[in-house]
Protein backbone atom coordinates (compact mmCIF):
# COMPACT_ATOMS: atom_id res chain seq x y z
CA UNK A 1 0.00 0.00 0.00
CA UNK A 2 1.51 3.59 -0.96
CA UNK A 3 0.76 5.70 2.13
CA UNK A 4 1.25 9.19 2.33
CA UNK A 5 5.08 8.84 4.01
CA UNK A 6 6.02 6.76 0.97
CA UNK A 7 5.05 9.81 -0.61
CA UNK A 8 6.61 12.52 0.86
CA UNK A 9 9.76 10.35 0.77
CA UNK A 10 9.58 9.95 -2.94
CA UNK A 11 9.05 13.68 -3.44
CA UNK A 12 11.93 14.68 -1.16
CA UNK A 13 14.24 12.11 -2.79
CA UNK A 14 13.19 11.22 -6.53
CA UNK A 15 14.26 7.45 -5.29
CA UNK A 16 13.50 5.35 -8.54
CA UNK A 17 12.04 1.90 -6.70
CA UNK A 18 10.00 4.49 -4.64
CA UNK A 19 8.33 5.37 -8.25
CA UNK A 20 8.79 1.98 -9.51
CA UNK A 21 6.31 0.47 -6.65
CA UNK A 22 4.30 3.31 -6.97
CA UNK A 23 3.51 2.70 -10.54
CA UNK A 24 2.63 -0.60 -10.32
CA UNK A 25 0.31 -0.41 -7.12
CA UNK A 26 -1.74 1.85 -9.68
CA UNK A 27 -0.97 0.03 -12.75
CA UNK A 28 -4.64 -1.72 -12.11
CA UNK A 29 -6.10 1.87 -12.00
CA UNK A 30 -4.72 2.19 -15.38
CA UNK A 31 -6.51 -0.91 -16.97
CA UNK A 32 -9.65 -0.23 -14.86
CA UNK A 33 -9.78 3.04 -16.76
CA UNK A 34 -8.80 2.03 -20.24
CA UNK A 35 -11.62 -0.86 -19.59
CA UNK A 36 -14.37 1.82 -19.30
CA UNK A 37 -12.91 3.89 -22.43
CA UNK A 38 -12.39 1.02 -25.20
CA UNK A 39 -16.06 0.24 -24.35
CA UNK A 40 -17.07 3.21 -26.38
CA UNK A 41 -14.82 2.45 -29.37
CA UNK A 42 -14.35 0.58 -32.57
CA UNK A 43 -13.08 -2.45 -32.32
CA UNK A 44 -10.22 -1.73 -34.21
CA UNK A 45 -8.83 -0.01 -31.26
CA UNK A 46 -6.30 -2.26 -29.26
CA UNK A 47 -6.51 -2.46 -25.44
CA UNK A 48 -3.04 -2.80 -24.94
CA UNK A 49 -2.23 0.42 -27.10
CA UNK A 50 -5.16 2.18 -24.72
CA UNK A 51 -3.10 1.13 -21.93
CA UNK A 52 0.37 2.29 -22.99
CA UNK A 53 -1.00 5.70 -22.82
CA UNK A 54 -3.15 5.07 -19.78
CA UNK A 55 0.27 4.56 -18.06
CA UNK A 56 1.85 7.95 -19.77
CA UNK A 57 -0.74 9.75 -17.93
CA UNK A 58 -0.23 7.59 -14.93
CA UNK A 59 3.59 8.55 -15.16
CA UNK A 60 2.41 12.30 -15.70
CA UNK A 61 0.62 12.24 -12.77
CA UNK A 62 3.06 10.79 -10.67
CA UNK A 63 5.36 13.26 -10.97
CA UNK A 64 2.88 16.81 -11.14
CA UNK A 65 0.65 15.11 -7.96
CA UNK A 66 0.71 17.71 -5.24
CA UNK A 67 0.66 15.75 -1.65
CA UNK A 68 -0.06 19.00 0.32
CA UNK A 69 -3.52 19.16 -1.43
CA UNK A 70 -6.65 17.67 -0.04
CA UNK A 71 -6.80 15.73 -2.91
CA UNK A 72 -6.66 12.11 -3.29
CA UNK A 73 -3.67 10.15 -5.63
CA UNK A 74 -6.44 7.74 -6.82
CA UNK A 75 -8.91 10.53 -8.10
CA UNK A 76 -6.11 12.50 -9.34
CA UNK A 77 -4.39 9.77 -11.67
CA UNK A 78 -7.81 8.90 -12.97
CA UNK A 79 -8.37 12.24 -14.47
CA UNK A 80 -4.86 12.34 -15.84
CA UNK A 81 -4.97 8.68 -17.62
CA UNK A 82 -8.02 9.11 -19.10
CA UNK A 83 -6.85 12.48 -20.37
CA UNK A 84 -4.08 10.77 -21.76
CA UNK A 85 -5.61 7.98 -23.54
CA UNK A 86 -8.30 10.50 -25.12
CA UNK A 87 -5.29 13.03 -26.39
CA UNK A 88 -4.19 10.04 -28.13
CA UNK A 89 -7.41 8.51 -29.43
CA UNK A 90 -7.64 12.46 -30.68
CA UNK A 91 -4.53 12.60 -32.45
CA UNK A 92 -5.09 9.95 -34.30
CA UNK A 93 -8.57 10.98 -35.11
CA UNK A 94 -10.11 7.83 -33.74
CA UNK A 95 -12.69 9.11 -31.66
CA UNK A 96 -15.83 9.54 -33.87
CA UNK A 97 -16.94 12.45 -36.82
CA UNK A 98 -20.40 12.11 -35.76
CA UNK A 99 -19.20 12.90 -31.88
CA UNK A 100 -16.88 16.17 -32.99
CA UNK A 101 -20.07 17.57 -34.71
CA UNK A 102 -22.04 17.26 -31.96
CA UNK A 103 -19.14 18.86 -29.85
CA UNK A 104 -19.25 21.56 -32.32
CA UNK A 105 -22.96 21.82 -32.88
CA UNK A 106 -23.76 22.00 -29.12
CA UNK A 107 -20.78 24.98 -28.70
CA UNK A 108 -22.44 26.71 -31.54
CA UNK A 109 -25.82 26.36 -30.15
CA UNK A 110 -24.53 27.79 -26.24
CA UNK A 111 -23.63 30.57 -28.22
CA UNK A 112 -26.34 31.35 -30.78
CA UNK A 113 -28.85 30.82 -27.56
CA UNK A 114 -27.06 33.49 -25.24
CA UNK A 115 -27.00 36.18 -28.23
CA UNK A 116 -30.94 35.51 -28.79
CA UNK A 117 -32.04 35.59 -25.47
CA UNK A 118 -29.39 37.80 -23.68
CA UNK A 119 -28.90 34.99 -20.80
CA UNK A 120 -26.26 32.06 -20.51
CA UNK A 121 -28.67 28.79 -21.87
CA UNK A 122 -29.43 25.98 -19.32
CA UNK A 123 -27.99 21.95 -20.57
CA UNK A 124 -31.72 21.48 -21.00
CA UNK A 125 -32.52 24.91 -23.41
CA UNK A 126 -29.66 23.71 -25.63
CA UNK A 127 -30.66 20.15 -25.67
CA UNK A 128 -34.04 20.97 -26.83
CA UNK A 129 -32.68 23.42 -29.11
CA UNK A 130 -30.33 20.88 -30.88
CA UNK A 131 -33.77 18.23 -30.45
CA UNK A 132 -31.07 16.28 -28.61
CA UNK A 133 -31.60 15.07 -24.86
CA UNK A 134 -29.12 16.29 -22.30
CA UNK A 135 -27.82 12.76 -21.39
CA UNK A 136 -26.54 13.15 -24.84
CA UNK A 137 -24.96 16.23 -24.27
CA UNK A 138 -22.86 15.00 -21.24
CA UNK A 139 -22.45 11.73 -23.14
CA UNK A 140 -20.01 13.53 -25.20
CA UNK A 141 -18.67 16.33 -23.33
CA UNK A 142 -17.06 12.65 -21.73
CA UNK A 143 -16.28 11.45 -24.98
CA UNK A 144 -14.28 13.91 -26.43
CA UNK A 145 -13.03 15.45 -23.13
CA UNK A 146 -14.48 19.06 -23.43
CA UNK A 147 -13.20 20.54 -20.44
CA UNK A 148 -12.87 23.41 -21.91
CA UNK A 149 -15.20 23.32 -25.14
CA UNK A 150 -15.71 27.65 -23.66
CA UNK A 151 -12.52 28.49 -22.50
CA UNK A 152 -10.43 31.64 -21.46
CA UNK A 153 -7.51 30.91 -23.82
CA UNK A 154 -10.75 31.89 -26.26
CA UNK A 155 -9.49 35.30 -28.04
CA UNK A 156 -11.45 37.27 -27.19
CA UNK A 157 -11.23 39.68 -29.90
CA UNK A 158 -10.45 38.74 -33.19
CA UNK A 159 -11.96 41.30 -35.40
CA UNK A 160 -9.24 44.46 -34.64
CA UNK A 161 -6.19 42.71 -35.63
CA UNK A 162 -4.65 42.13 -32.23
CA UNK A 163 -6.39 40.10 -29.63
CA UNK A 164 -6.03 38.80 -26.35
CA UNK A 165 -7.67 35.76 -23.87
CA UNK A 166 -9.51 36.43 -20.67
CA UNK A 167 -7.21 33.49 -19.29
CA UNK A 168 -3.97 35.59 -20.57
CA UNK A 169 -5.39 38.78 -18.45
CA UNK A 170 -5.70 36.70 -15.42
CA UNK A 171 -2.73 34.39 -15.69
CA UNK A 172 -0.39 36.61 -16.73
CA UNK A 173 2.76 36.53 -14.50
CA UNK A 174 5.31 35.45 -17.35
CA UNK A 175 4.47 38.54 -19.41
CA UNK A 176 7.23 41.46 -20.07
CA UNK A 177 7.09 44.51 -18.30
CA UNK A 178 5.55 46.29 -21.37
CA UNK A 179 2.92 43.74 -22.01
CA UNK A 180 1.53 44.03 -18.52
CA UNK A 181 1.39 47.49 -18.72
CA UNK A 182 -0.50 47.25 -22.14
CA UNK A 183 -3.31 45.21 -20.46
CA UNK A 184 -3.38 46.93 -17.28
CA UNK A 185 -6.62 48.93 -17.94
CA UNK A 186 -8.26 45.71 -19.32
CA UNK A 187 -6.83 43.77 -16.87
CA UNK A 188 -7.94 45.70 -14.11
CA UNK A 189 -11.54 46.08 -15.75
CA UNK A 190 -11.73 41.83 -15.68
CA UNK A 191 -10.77 41.74 -11.77
CA UNK A 192 -13.62 43.97 -11.10
CA UNK A 193 -15.73 41.53 -13.06
CA UNK A 194 -14.52 38.73 -11.03
CA UNK A 195 -15.15 40.07 -7.92
CA UNK A 196 -18.94 40.40 -9.14
CA UNK A 197 -18.97 36.52 -9.19
CA UNK A 198 -20.43 34.52 -6.58
CA UNK A 199 -18.74 32.62 -4.01
CA UNK A 200 -18.80 29.48 -5.62
CA UNK A 201 -18.03 30.98 -9.07
CA UNK A 202 -14.74 32.62 -7.98
CA UNK A 203 -13.75 29.24 -6.54
CA UNK A 204 -14.18 27.77 -10.03
CA UNK A 205 -11.90 30.28 -11.45
CA UNK A 206 -9.14 30.12 -8.81
CA UNK A 207 -9.16 26.57 -8.72
CA UNK A 208 -9.19 25.92 -12.18
CA UNK A 209 -6.71 28.81 -14.01
CA UNK A 210 -4.51 29.25 -10.73
CA UNK A 211 -4.42 26.08 -9.13
CA UNK A 212 -4.72 24.24 -12.37
CA UNK A 213 -7.28 21.80 -11.35
CA UNK A 214 -9.23 19.65 -13.79
CA UNK A 215 -13.12 20.11 -13.81
CA UNK A 216 -13.34 16.26 -12.41
CA UNK A 217 -11.39 17.29 -9.33
CA UNK A 218 -13.33 20.52 -8.78
CA UNK A 219 -15.96 18.42 -8.66
CA UNK A 220 -15.03 16.58 -5.66
CA UNK A 221 -13.89 19.64 -3.89
CA UNK A 222 -17.04 21.39 -4.09
CA UNK A 223 -18.62 17.70 -3.74
CA UNK A 224 -21.27 18.26 -7.34
CA UNK A 225 -20.92 16.64 -10.67
CA UNK A 226 -18.36 17.13 -13.32
CA UNK A 227 -20.71 17.81 -15.57
CA UNK A 228 -22.22 20.63 -13.01
CA UNK A 229 -18.56 22.68 -12.79
CA UNK A 230 -18.78 22.39 -16.13
CA UNK A 231 -21.88 24.15 -16.71
CA UNK A 232 -20.83 26.75 -13.68
CA UNK A 233 -17.77 27.48 -15.38
CA UNK A 234 -19.22 28.01 -19.59
CA UNK A 235 -21.37 30.45 -17.62
CA UNK A 236 -18.91 32.52 -16.00
CA UNK A 237 -17.06 32.61 -19.24
CA UNK A 238 -19.77 33.73 -21.11
CA UNK A 239 -20.39 36.40 -18.30
CA UNK A 240 -16.82 37.57 -18.65
CA UNK A 241 -16.39 37.61 -22.15
CA UNK A 242 -19.55 39.11 -22.44
CA UNK A 243 -18.59 42.47 -20.20
CA UNK A 244 -15.27 42.36 -21.34
CA UNK A 245 -16.36 43.03 -25.04
CA UNK A 246 -18.20 45.88 -24.14
CA UNK A 247 -15.63 48.09 -22.22
CA UNK A 248 -12.88 46.89 -25.20
CA UNK A 249 -13.90 49.23 -27.65
CA UNK A 250 -13.08 52.10 -24.56
CA UNK A 251 -9.06 50.60 -24.70
CA UNK A 252 -9.02 49.62 -28.48
CA UNK A 253 -5.34 49.61 -29.05
CA UNK A 254 -4.55 48.28 -25.65
CA UNK A 255 -4.13 44.91 -27.14
CA UNK A 256 -1.23 44.14 -29.20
Amino acid sequence: MITKELWIEYKKTGNLKLREKIILQYIPLVKYAVGKIIVKLPNNVEYDDLVEYGIIGLLDAIDKFDISKEIKFKTYALTRISGSVYDELRSQDWLSRSIRKVSKDIKKAYIELENKNGKIPTQEEVAKYLRINVKKINEVMAKVNLDNMFSLDDDLYDDSGGKTSLKELVQNNQESAQQKLEKKELKKILIEQIKELSEKERLVITLYYYEELTLREIGEVLEISESRVSQIHSKIVFKLRKKMMVNYSKYEGVVD
